[in-house]
């Protein structure tokens, strides 16, 4: 059975900034999420800046989330284009983080 985009985004909860305490769908981290027919997923993330030492645990962490639902494999490609900002924090994130 195909994964489903739904399922890696709630798997992808469960994914933390180890800095930040928050989760990276809340942070506004992920841009992209494909799956191909044989169930290898494709994830586009980004980080809040560039050279983050946090990204090979996040990145990890992604695809051990995403081989757990069953993906035959998994690849992540973390990018800085468009850069993240603040404006992509879900409401509660913002609230968490910046007071808002």
């Amino acid at each position: 059975m195909k994964l489903s985009t739904k399922e890696i985004v709630k798997a992808l909860e469960n994914v933390y900034d180890p800095e930040l305490g928050l989760d990276i769908v809340s942070l506004g981290f992920l841009y992209n999420i494909v799956v191909d027919d044989d169930n290898v997923v494709f994830v586009t993330i980004t980080l809040t800046v560039p050279g983050c030492p946090l990204h090979i645990p996040i990145t990890e962490d992604i695809r051990e989330k995403i081989m757990e639902l069953g993906a035959k494999d998994v690849f992540v490609d973390v990018v800085w284009d468009p850069p993240w900002n603040p404006s992509m924090m879900s409401q509660e994130a913002r609230k968490r983080l910046l007071g808002e």
